[in-house]
């Protein structure tokens, strides 16, 4: 039994934790019926509410959900993982604009490729970049993915607003004309990874603030890696591994020795931080983003 001057243990309920994710209640019910991601905290004559350790797992969900992981294989690993995070964080993430939300999904699902192409670029007008993919974007997918993950269909709905999202995102990143940095941050997807929606993202919200990127996307060989590196010499090097097959710590490791040496971070699930030591790992897009401010100097 907790002491009289023990702290409450915060607790959210299903409402509050889908307008912070950015997902539906349907979509939370789901993921808990499913795969049993559901609140554990319970008091009698009251709804049941998550814990802390509860949204670190929804919250590790949704970034593999988001970086293409099957919703199966992500609640695997979200089920197993142990990571905390800020609550005082957690309570000022802007809650999700759920007409848009409802609006982009709508489009989508009838293939009304115009319609989903104006709602995009509306919000990148309106809204910036890494607001329009946390808020709008990633919820969209997400309950794209949790659709197919229910019932086996709607990949040409992914599909479509994948191609779609790309698009756009890369008419951002080739709008810059007047770069901060004299070199290229080097942005890649290692191994056999397929899966460049995130970097995609990231080369466009990098584009915003002003910083030039060297893009190789999916399926980039070591020594196309090692080619850049050597002539362009980047002030960072961005890798995405999704699968841990990918996430080779030999990639790192083969990477051609400069001086200055490039400052080497690493995103997506596929690494383990405990076998690459020498990089910086980062666990979302606005991480990436402040890291290659600061290894470029801005």
């Amino acid at each position: 039994m907790a002491s009289r001057n023990s702290a409450p243990t915060p607790a959210f309920t299903v409402a509050a934790v889908a307008r912070r994710l950015g997902v539906a209640p349907a979509t939370l019910r789901t993921w808990d019926r499913r795969y049993g991601l559901g609140p554990s905290e319970h008091s009698d004559g009251e709804h049941r509410r998550y814990s802390e350790s509860d949204l670190a797992r929804l919250i590790h969900m949704r970034k593999l959900v988001i970086s293409g992981v099957t919703p199966a294989d992500a609640a695997a690993a979200a089920l197993k993982f142990k990571g905390k995070i800020d609550l005082e964080v957690f309570a000022d993430l802007p809650e999700s604009d759920t007409g848009v939300i409802e609006m982009l999904n709508n489009a989508v699902h009838a293939l009304d490729r115009n319609l989903t192409e104006q709602i995009i670029r509306s919000e990148f007008r309106d809204n910036g970049i890494a607001a329009t993919w946390c808020n709008v974007l990633t919820p969209v997918l997400v309950l794209v993915g949790a659709e197919w993950a229910a019932t086996g269909t709607g990949i040409e709905i992914e599909h479509m607003l994948s191609e779609i999202t790309h698009r756009l995102l890369n008419e951002h990143t080739e709008q810059l004309t007047s770069p901060v940095n004299s070199r290229p941050v080097l942005l890649a997807c290692v191994g056999e990874e397929i899966h460049s929606l995130a970097i995609t993202a990231l080369a466009a919200c990098l584009a915003e603030d002003q910083i030039q990127v060297q893009f190789l996307g999916a399926r980039t060989p070591q020594s196309a890696i090692n080619e850049v590196v050597r002539k362009v010499g980047p002030p960072a090097i961005f890798l995405w591994a999704q699968l841990s097959k990918n996430g080779n710590p030999a990639i790192i490791q083969e990477l051609p020795k400069l001086r200055p040496a490039p400052r080497v971070i690493l995103g997506g699930p596929g690494w383990n931080p405990d076998r690459c030591k020498s990089a910086n790992f980062v666990d979302d897009l606005s991480d990436a983003r402040r890291e290659i401010s600061r290894a470029v100097g801005v």
